[in-house]
């Protein structure tokens, strides 16, 4: 697991589909996925992968270097990205949003080539969004391009099995709330939530802010989204919170690069 990044960079994929939770659901996008995470998340499920079972999210490609090296690829110059939104751009003829997804891409914050791509892609017009834990705060004073781009802040509840002081950092999340351009909320719960505290705990974590909050239900494959996705609906119009499917599961399940 990648807990500080230096000046690596690396790229574990890249594709062009349609946002499939939050709020810019079913938007075409260019999807930049980074390499390594601060976080496990034993709750999100178990995967058997070279006679191991491996405790985590939906990404596992993104999380550990060590199984998935062959995908790890280190970002040369600004250049590579540049071509790489360029080959998707030259098949359409409109301007797609950019998401920055992980891993945890926030642990490149201070990444200088990091930084410049999104100057670039800002610079060019394209709405960016940055997928993040909401851990680290970005490094405003350093880089203003921060406070131009949308953070979905996927904070992580107890679900996830990662311990609370790991997961809530509430400094981070109230730079990215407060100073950062129509960041929105974006929580992961199972039935099991639904019924005991995650209303509770989604106050705790929101108390103060306005933005707005979603709640999408937790599952990796077609058939553990059909499990929770009933309650969770029903918990968003209980509390008064947007419910976001997982438009990508459903149309896809656990096709990769979607």
């Amino acid at each position: 697991m990648v807990e500080k990044s230096g000046e690596k960079l690396y790229l574990v994929e890249h594709f062009f589909s349609i946002q499939g939770e939050g709020k810019y659901a079913g938007v075409p996008s260019v999807f930049l996925r980074f390499g390594g995470c601060n976080l496990r998340c034993p709750g999100f499920g178990s995967y058997e992968l070279e006679e191991k079972k491996i405790y985590g999210c939906d990404t596992l490609r993104a999380v550990y270097s060590n199984l998935y090296r062959r995908s790890w690829h280190s970002v040369a110059d600004i250049s590579e990205l540049e071509r790489i939104v360029r080959k998707y751009e030259n098949r359409i003829s409109y301007l797609p949003d950019i998401v920055i997804t992980g891993g945890e891409p926030m642990i490149y914050a201070d990444n200088s080539l990091f930084c410049s791509m999104l100057e670039l892609l800002a610079e060019r017009g394209h709405r960016i969004t940055i997928e993040t834990n909401a851990t680290i705060a970005p490094p405003l004073k350093r880089y203003e391009i921060y406070k131009e781009i949308t953070f979905a802040m996927a904070v992580k509840l107890s679900c996830s099995g990662e311990q609370k002081n790991r997961r809530v950092v509430p400094k981070a999340i109230e730079a990215i709330a407060t100073m950062t351009k129509n960041s929105f909320f974006k929580f992961t719960l199972d039935r099991e939530l639904v019924q005991k505290d995650g209303a509770k705990q989604i106050a705790e974590i929101c108390e103060g802010y306005d933005n707005e909050i979603y709640c999408m239900p937790l599952g990796g494959s077609e058939e553990e989204l059909r499990k929770n996705a009933p309650a969770v609906a029903k918990f968003c119009i209980s509390h008064g919170y947007r419910y976001s499917d997982r438009l990508h599961v459903r149309l896809w399940n656990r096709e990769e690069k979607r």
